[in-house]
């Protein structure tokens, strides 16, 4: 008897399935988008480069800050010596002119900076966009007038101007903490503004009032029913504010208020480089190519996820 109740039930659990979870339609969407399967597996490969760096530099036989004058030449003004920029076997992207410092590993220790700060500006402004724009959104009134008031304030600041007033002014700071807390300052209240705007839609949705109706507390209700329901946002934002985080932070640097030598940065090696973009053209070439993969493969996988999570709204 209990063997034929057995399979009777999985007879029943055969002909009704369970329904795919949203996250596993949403991966399951992803996988057949080919050109955000490219942009994940190009950020895959920059992440695992700049965590490997010290390996991998290690194996090349040059840190970023040695230096080799034998593969510069002092009669052509200390460019380097043989074609590509100098690309040998010791040098394998070759050398920068002047210094003679390997590009290759200056190119890796330069993936960590720029994704290091962009990964946690981007942290610390989903964290505070998120925390004061649900909060204005679920409790109105005067709280939402004063959060909206400081977040107008906050955007109409000329954000490029004040960075750069900022960055100037503090001499003897770490330059990459730095970076990190000019750009949350003058960014978060960008998705604060759009998470504001989810939870007032959301918070007269019947679960919403049905917990608040049990006597559930403000606090879980945000946490535990309104939150939930922002995460595709959330996560979509964040794979579209990377790619502007890492622009800036290679603007900012080039502009001479950001990470300043020794220490790598594509944006260092951008402004050094064009000096010598006609007579070493592989200097100037290799590090706007890597900023430019990194920015295109965050700005194709926020598209993708875009529209994997809401595929009526997106292309299909």
């Amino acid at each position: 008897m209990t063997a034929a109740l057995q399979s009777a039930d999985a007879v029943e659990a055969d002909a009704h399935p369970k329904p795919d979870s949203p996250w596993r339609l949403t991966w399951r969407r992803l996988r057949r988008d080919k050109v955000a399967l490219t942009g994940l597996g190009i950020i895959v490969f920059f992440v695992l480069a700049a965590v490997l760096a010290p390996v991998l530099t290690a194996i090349s036989g040059h840190g970023p800050t040695d230096t080799d004058q034998n593969a510069i030449d002092p009669y052509l003004g200390g460019l380097p010596r043989g074609s590509l920029g100098g690309m040998s076997p010791s040098h394998w992207l070759g050398v920068e002119p002047m210094l003679g410092r390997d590009v290759f590993a200056r190119l890796l220790y330069g993936a960590q900076v720029s994704l290091l700060v962009a990964f946690s500006a981007a942290v610390l402004i989903t964290l505070i966009g998120v925390l004061l724009g649900s909060v204005a959104g679920y409790f109105g009134g005067r709280v939402d007038a004063v959060i909206s008031r400081f977040m107008d304030v906050m955007m109409s600041f000329p954000s490029l101007i004040f960075m750069i007033a900022l960055l100037s002014v503090v001499k003897d700071a770490n330059r990459v903490l730095l970076l990190i807390l000019v750009m949350t300052l003058f960014t978060w209240p960008y998705i604060a503004r759009v998470i504001r705007g989810q939870t007032i839609s959301l918070r007269h949705r019947e679960y919403v009032e049905a917990a608040r109706a049990s006597g559930t507390g403000s606090a879980r209700i945000l946490f535990t029913e309104i939150l939930p329901n922002l995460t595709g946002t959330i996560i979509v934002y964040l794979t579209l504010a990377i790619p502007n985080l890492i622009g800036a932070e290679a603007g900012l640097t080039y502009l001479g208020v950001g990470v300043r030598p020794p220490t790598a940065s594509w944006g260092q090696m951008i402004s050094a480089s064009a000096l010598y973009y006609k007579v070493d053209p592989m200097f100037f070439v290799l590090p706007c190519a890597c900023l430019f993969l990194v920015v295109l493969a965050f700005t194709l996988l926020g598209d993708a996820l875009r529209d994997a999570l809401d595929p009526k709204g997106g292309r299909g």
